[in-house]
């Protein structure tokens, strides 16, 4: 079986962004923060559906994780990865990937779009084998450590009524047990909504807080001591994504894990973090690594005990459903990140896809992934002639 075909989709969605995000420019497509430590955010859901089909006509999918500006992977795969990969063969991917790499290693692509796009190729050349084999990729992979997958869930942390809703809803009526809370306000304000979730949640559920990089070291060692009482299970990405020797310093200094690593993508970007101890919960993101990467990522956190609990944050259905088989694969597993709210959206180019209940995600059994792309439902969203 070779690869005979591979195309890229950018496709956009229209959901209701996180309200946390503060635009400064009233853009009709982009959410642009007046605070530059903020990341730009698009109104829609965007990211880039990859299609390969083999000379037998089996088809994989895949998904390279793209918030914003997806059509640069669909550009990256059509001019780059395209003409490499035609013509080889699935079973030998390890090595076909390690050619891709190395196509750009010279020119410094170990982040950014060129990683994403090979995660998205990785993920679809996993679901096309395990189409192949009949097995579902946790299966092909010989995971099997968790199941089924436990969750957390992401909520906007901007005022204390509308965090003890969204916990009171999700906690009772969804089934969740942890809950990831998205804040970047003023600490007087951050230590007042962590009180009211700790609150509403109650003490035998996990608290987590995000802040989302928004603070340098010592305001970041502050706020993890006004929250002590809080009992977070961790604090969440305190300081830049750049500064490795903060967020060590950072962990030394508050009283709770902390939890990072969603923007680092290959074991070379992610050994200086461990190297420093920078962090207590490891947080590949499938989509930004691929299986082949995240797998030797989660080796090099197995040998440092840390725990693993996979990112998925602005990820689709594709990446959600790869999130699932991934950490099936990790000994040192905790819990899957996982949006409640937009994860209908997320869903509407599938015609059948793994659906969580009782916040967990049982282990599908499908070959592949599990997911079963509506290519006329994809069509509906490609943003290619926009």
């Amino acid at each position: 079986m070779l690869i005979q075909d591979i195309q890229a989709f950018p496709i956009r969605i229209p959901s209701s962004n996180d309200p946390s995000v503060q635009a400064g420019v009233d853009d009709p497509d982009l959410s642009i923060p007046e605070d530059a430590r903020h990341s730009v955010y698009s109104r829609f859901h965007e990211t880039c559906v990859i299609r390969i089909e083999s000379d037998e006509g089996l088809v994989g999918w895949g998904e390279g994780q793209s918030p914003v500006g997806a059509r640069a992977i669909q550009a990256i795969i059509q001019d780059i990865c395209g003409p490499l990969l035609k013509g080889t063969s699935p079973f030998s991917w390890e090595a076909v990937r390690y050619r891709l790499y190395n196509a750009m290693r010279e020119r410094g692509h170990e982040a950014g779009f060129y990683p994403d796009a090979l995660a998205g190729i990785d993920i679809a050349v996993f679901d096309l084998l395990g189409k192949a084999t009949q097995l579902p990729v946790w299966k092909l992979l010989q995971g099997g450590f968790t199941c089924p997958i436990p969750l957390y869930v992401g909520i906007s942390g901007q005022n204390v009524t509308t965090v003890q809703e969204q916990i009171r809803f999700l906690r009772h009526e969804e089934g969740y047990a942890a809950f990831k809370i998205h804040a970047t306000q003023t600490d007087d304000d951050i230590v007042s909504v962590m009180i009211a979730a700790r609150e509403e949640a109650g003490t035998s559920a996990r608290i987590m807080l995000d802040l989302h990089g928004t603070r340098d070291v010592q305001g970041a060692i502050d706020l993890g001591e006004k929250l002590r009482d809080v009992n977070l299970y961790w604090l969440e990405a305190p300081c830049s994504a750049e500064d490795s020797l903060g967020h060590a310093e950072i962990r030394e200094q508050i009283p709770t894990r902390l939890a990072t690593g969603e923007w680092l993508r290959t074991v070379w970007t992610w050994k200086p973090l461990l190297d420093q101890r920078g962090c207590d919960v490891a947080m590949p993101d499938i989509a930004r690594t691929g299986f082949v990467e995240g797998r030797r990522i989660a080796t090099l956190c197995d040998a440092e005990n840390l725990e693993v609990s996979p990112h998925v944050g602005g990820g689709g259905i594709l990446a959600t459903a790869a999130s699932i088989h991934f950490s099936a694969t990790l000994p040192r597993f905790t819990m899957m990140e996982h949006s409640h709210s937009g994860f209908q959206a997320k869903g509407l180019i599938a015609s059948s896809y793994p659906e969580p209940k009782n916040g967990v995600f049982e282990l599908p059994n499908e070959p592949g992934l599990g997911v079963t792309i509506d290519e006329d439902r994809l069509g509906l969203y490609n943003w290619t002639a926009c």
